[in-house]
């Protein structure tokens, strides 16, 4: 029996090892998978740049394709197409580019407050000191059609507000010589004051805005520049 129960023994220990080393077989299993993660963490990284690379600039044109773009912007900015505008602007259209009258997109749609365009311009880069054909900001015949909210919009971009153009003239002297002095004109001339309009600059006559307000009988306008605004 002593014989019997040894078998017995050494056999029941050879079964135990025998399921035992598939565990240790198993461990270093669990170490190859670790290093699976961090290759996906680059990649995500890297394709993140690529986002705005997609949406760069324009490619390059020559300089004859950029002038007919650039007519072409002029054109809509004077149709007051702002959805064509704004295409042509993406394909790399200069908001600054003048045609044969000295226009641009910019200062015409200054000019005859076409509000929209403006702003595609601004945020284009327009340069809010560039003049037209007669030496004047967008901001002085803005003023003198009395387009309230344009005079707003360039005063805010910062055209200059006491620019005198070719005829001896600032924003403020045209808004009171050549309108009615109705109310648009009264709250042109008031945005002016607040931003700085100087009205004691001469016209080419010699007379101030006050004068002038005076002499045509703006009363409201003459009271405003007394009153500072």
């Amino acid at each position: 029996m002593f014989i019997l129960a040894g078998a017995v023994a050494g056999c029941l220990t050879a079964c135990q090892a025998g399921p035992g080393e598939p565990q240790r077989v198993e461990a270093p299993s669990s170490d190859l998978e670790s290093p699976a993660p961090p290759v996906t963490a680059p990649s995500t990284r890297a394709a993140a740049p690529s986002v705005p690379s997609t949406q760069a600039t324009p490619p390059a044109l020559s300089s004859e394709a950029q002038a007919r773009l650039d007519q072409e912007l002029i054109a809509a900015a004077k149709a007051n197409n702002a959805a064509l505008v704004r295409e042509l602007i993406g394909r790399g259209g200069n908001v600054n580019a003048k045609d044969a009258i000295q226009d641009s997109a910019f200062l015409y749609a200054g000019a005859e407050g076409f509000n929209e365009v403006l702003q595609l311009t601004l945020a284009a880069g327009a340069d809010v000191a560039s003049t037209n054909r007669f030496g004047g900001t967008a901001l002085i015949p803005a003023s003198e059609h009395g387009h309230v909210e344009t005079v707003r919009i360039l005063l805010a971009a910062g055209v200059p507000v006491n620019h005198v153009n070719n005829l001896g003239w600032t924003a403020m002297q045209e808004a009171i010589l050549l309108n009615d002095g109705g109310p648009r004109q009264q709250e042109v001339v008031r945005l002016l004051l607040e931003a700085g309009g100087d009205p004691s600059i001469r016209d080419p006559e010699g007379r101030t805005a006050l004068d002038n307000a005076e002499r045509l009988g703006f009363v409201e306008i003459a009271n405003l520049i007394r009153g500072g605004g």
